[in-house]
């Protein structure tokens, strides 16, 4: 090992041992009082270094050699994921992932919640860890006669230019080299940063899991592009599976990929999806999970939790959206009150109860804490799916003035879920957690949701309460 007198500078070469992961997924060590981080160490796994840059009290390094493999390592089953930052984690077995993932919650949940309550396995399939994803915003450049379609490489705004993806849905995955051809054709500007000139800024896929219906969107910074009615038609013509096209115009020179204003150029704006047994529609903006299986799975075990009270009850959906967790509740006999602050998604939620003929469902467009301090004392449960933040403040502290019976809490980022749940669930918290659920969302990353089902410390003394 590298000797105490040697000082971090760049271009240091030293040796490290694997002890854990980040949130990016990059390899975790320590030399001499430092954390060094490093892209694809694996925890368990000795490597030759080099630092580069220094961040604070963390050296960023890259690897150089590996001098003892991990027993989770792994050929990934991208050949571009060394360089592809779409994920992070493809080198690691998908038993490797699941434990890492495991370990990291519990650790995070003991650490920032002070939490001793036990988990539940994580559910992630091994067959399920490629193919999942139902949905891709991919990035444009031209450059000369070259079209870079892809994602961005880790660290940096390069596209890696690909012309498959093996965690997308292989349906969408087989259109993508034709969509290029057609695109490289067309000569039109093409980039994602729209720097120069306006153009083509992102391609758009999206497919209903259980209906096969496809939609493409070209996400653009103009309506100027020549010839696309003709495209549009030829791709409606050529793919059955193929619903509509449509042209989403993003014209401000910001990373916000999509903008407020969709035309339909052929077809349908929307496609259908089969979802906890209900049709949900699906547009070019509209957010749904990208795992359908797993974001099923959570729905699926929130309202059977609600169900084991044995009689209807009175629930609140804050965050939403277009209703994917609201109206299975509603289909179970609930009465559910959704809160959104997109009103365009609570249009969507109102036309989708509609489809489904689901009349015990109400949708108010709005800040969350805008309408809990009304609604908490009239309502039996209520359920969460906050953004990766977490909880505001403002919302935590409503909750802990008048906690319902019941609180389902969604979550994708373990850090602040461990925070809420320290005010929710504490000693002190009006709270018992009755089961923490993992689940793994997006396999071959370092995400992960999770699923905490709550009963009031009040109504859990009281057995057939709700």
């Amino acid at each position: 090992m590298t000797a105490i007198k040697d000082t971090p500078q760049p271009g240091l070469i030293i040796t490290v041992f694997g002890e854990d992961l980040d949130q990016q997924g990059r390899g975790l060590a320590r030399w001499n009082d430092w954390v060094i981080a490093v892209p694809e160490l694996l925890p368990g796994e000795e490597a030759k270094v080099q630092l580069q840059q220094r961040q604070r009290r963390m050296w960023l390094a890259r690897r150089l050699e590996t001098l003892q493999p991990s027993t989770d390592a792994r050929r990934p089953p991208c050949i571009l994921a060394h360089k592809c930052g779409g994920c992070s984690l493809q080198h690691l077995s998908v038993e490797g992932q699941n434990a890492w993932k495991q370990r990291h919650l519990h650790n995070t949940l003991t650490r920032i919640g002070k939490l001793s309550a036990p988990l539940s396995p994580l559910i992630s399939p091994e067959s399920e860890s490629l193919g999942y994803r139902n949905r891709a915003l991919i990035p444009l450049l031209m450059e000369g006669s070259n079209l870079r379609l892809g994602y961005y490489r880790r660290g940096s705004h390069r596209i890696v230019n690909l012309n498959h993806c093996p965690v997308l849905d292989p349906r969408l995955d087989a259109l993508i080299p034709e969509i290029k051809a057609d695109l490289l054709s067309t000569g039109w500007v093409m980039d994602s940063d729209f720097r120069g000139k306006a153009g083509l800024r992102h391609l758009g896929l999206r497919i209903g899991v259980r209906t096969g219906d496809v939609l493409i969107s070209l996400i653009s910074a103009t309506e100027v592009l020549p010839g696309i009615d003709g495209l549009s038609e030829r791709w409606i013509k050529r793919w059955p599976q193929v619903k509509g096209v449509t042209l989403n115009l993003q014209p401000r020179r910001s990373n916000t990929v999509l903008g407020e204003q969709t035309i339909c150029l052929q077809g349908q704006d929307s496609i259908d999806e089969q979802f906890c047994g209900l049709k949900l529609e699906l547009g070019t903006t509209t957010f749904f999970q990208v795992n359908t299986a797993r974001a099923e799975r959570a729905v699926v075990m929130i309202c059977h939790w609600l169900s084991t009270s044995g009689e209807p009850l009175r629930v609140i959906d804050a965050y939403c959206g277009i209703g994917t967790i609201a109206l299975p509740i509603a289909a179970h006999g609930h009465s559910v009150t959704g809160l959104e602050i997109s009103s365009a998604s609570i249009r969507h939620a109102q036309r989708n109860a509609s489809r489904n003929n689901l009349q015990n469902t109400e949708f108010i467009d709005g800040d969350v804490i805008k309408h809990l301090q009304e609604l908490l004392p009239h309502h039996d449960a209520l359920v969460v799916d906050p953004p990766r933040k977490g909880l505001s403040p403002d919302v935590l502290a409503m909750i802990l003035k008048q906690p319902p019976h019941r609180l389902a809490y969604l979550s994708c980022d373990p850090a602040t879920l461990a925070r809420d749940l320290r005010e929710l669930a504490s000693d002190q918290g009006p709270y018992k957690i009755e089961a923490i659920q993992p689940m793994d969302f997006f396999p071959q990353t370092s995400h992960l949701e999770c699923l905490v089902l709550m009963r009031s410390i009040s109504c859990a003394a009281q057995p057939g309460t709700a």
